[in-house]
């Protein structure tokens, strides 16, 4: 963090001088730009007339959670940190594990009007170490279906009798095909953080992690992965990079997809000519999921500075952003859930009214679990080998589950802190 000095225009159109006003700088990085830009674009004018002293810079933007957490590792030995960081919920634990980021208690502390119960309890748990806040919830997601009302028509769904069990959407893939739908469908497999594999996991209310052992060797994980299998074979799903899926889903060319809620605003933007509706995430069982995990991301301290008045700017920033009207806006430029009940209950009071589209994740609320990491210095890696596994259930390459179960196990767990 630094002072800038910033030259104001001419005071009298007869002056030829100049002011000059100290102002703070935070730096500020954050990921998925195609996401977010629009809401810091909403946010950056209310925070500005309300801390006129600070300016906000905005740093180049990760591509996603684990390039956040990578890149932020290697700030810190290069000294290069910004001041606040948006970090995935599920990798918040090592940057507090490695000292990187700061407790933000003694700021809670000093507030006069801070209120800890303007979040939700399970979301602000997301955030807390050893019974310390490092981390301030900023937008929550959870997987809910997206539908195409026009597209779905043609095999004669509607919105009373869209899919509640992923048996359900691989019999609604086969007769859209029937239909003459080419490509039926596309399940978010390839989320950042092995989510959707956490999303059939709690759907059974089992953790993926527990006590540093992964669990998928568990009866609940062969069930996860056969449930993939049943879920790409039967739909004969193409292997769609993320972005491209999300692309074709706006241009009206999928029927359904399963993803985060987060994408609502994006594809709303974008979207073609149709009618859009999403709708809760499918169960394996026909009673629905037990849980689902909490996606999204959270503000964290992590400057270098020794210096209270860039301190207090950065928490002036990190505060804004996570409550009020800052927090409101998430909800309104994208599919995230503001994590502030305030922001919820009294600001965006008829908003979910109006837009039943973002409406669907807050009724899901219920289910939130959380979004765990893999423990350890080799969570990343532990990440990509999960990932992997799942690419090849998709392309084929893996056709029995139970050897792969005990593959990705095998290889997985020597990753953790307890593997030998």
């Amino acid at each position: 963090m630094k002072h800038a000095l910033t030259a104001m225009g001419l005071v009298l159109a007869a002056t030829t001088a100049t002011m000059a006003e100290d102002k703070i700088v935070v730096e500020f990085a954050y990921p998925y730009s195609h996401l977010f830009d629009v809401t810091y674009e909403a946010i950056l004018p209310k925070f500005y007339q309300a801390h006129p002293n600070i300016e906000i810079k905005m740093r180049a933007t990760y591509e996603s959670y684990e390039d956040g957490t990578n890149t932020i590792l290697r700030e810190a030995v290069a000294g290069t940190l910004p001041d606040v960081t948006m970090q995935g919920l599920n990798r918040q634990a090592i940057l507090v594990e490695k000292g990187i980021a700061k407790s933000l208690e003694p700021f809670i502390s000093a507030e006069a009007d801070f209120a800890k119960d303007g979040y939700h309890k399970a979301m602000l748990d997301l955030g807390t170490f050893d019974d310390a806040v490092y981390g301030l919830p900023f937008s929550i997601s959870l997987p809910v279906g997206y539908y195409n009302m026009e597209v779905m028509a043609k095999a004669g769904y509607d919105k009373t009798n869209l899919p509640t069990t992923w048996e359900e959407v691989v019999q609604a893939c086969v007769n859209l095909r029937e239909a003459g739908v080419d490509n039926p469908m596309f399940w978010g497999w390839n989320i950042t953080g092995n989510w959707f594999l956490q999303a059939l996991m709690w759907s059974q209310d089992k953790p993926t992690v527990q006590n540093a052992d992964l669990q998928l060797d568990t009866e609940e994980g062969l069930i996860a992965l056969t449930t993939m299998q049943d879920i790409f074979q039967g739909c004969e799903m193409q292997n769609l990079e993320w972005k491209a899926a999300l692309a074709s889903f706006s241009a009206g060319d999928l029927g359904m997809m399963y993803w985060s809620t987060s994408a609502v605003g994006a594809v709303e933007r974008a979207m073609g000519d149709f009618t859009l509706v999403t709708s809760e995430f499918p169960g394996i069982e026909a009673s629905g999921p037990m849980g689902l995990p909490a996606g999204g991301n959270s503000a964290m301290l992590v400057s270098t500075s020794e210096d209270p008045a860039e301190l207090e700017a950065a928490w002036a920033w990190l505060k804004f952003i996570t409550s009020g009207e800052g927090a409101a806006d998430v909800a309104r430029t994208t599919g995230y859930m503001p994590p502030n009940q305030a922001a919820n209950e009294i600001i965006l009071a008829d908003f979910y009214a109006e837009n039943p589209a973002k409406a669907t994740a807050v009724r899901q609320l219920p289910l939130l679990r959380e979004w765990q990491a893999y423990p350890g210095d080799n969570g990343l890696a532990a990440t990509q080998i999960i990932y992997d596994g799942l690419e090849g259930i998709v392309t084929g390459e893996f056709d029995d589950m139970k050897e792969l179960q005990k593959d990705l196990t095998d290889d997985v767990q020597d990753l953790l802190p307890s593997g030998s």
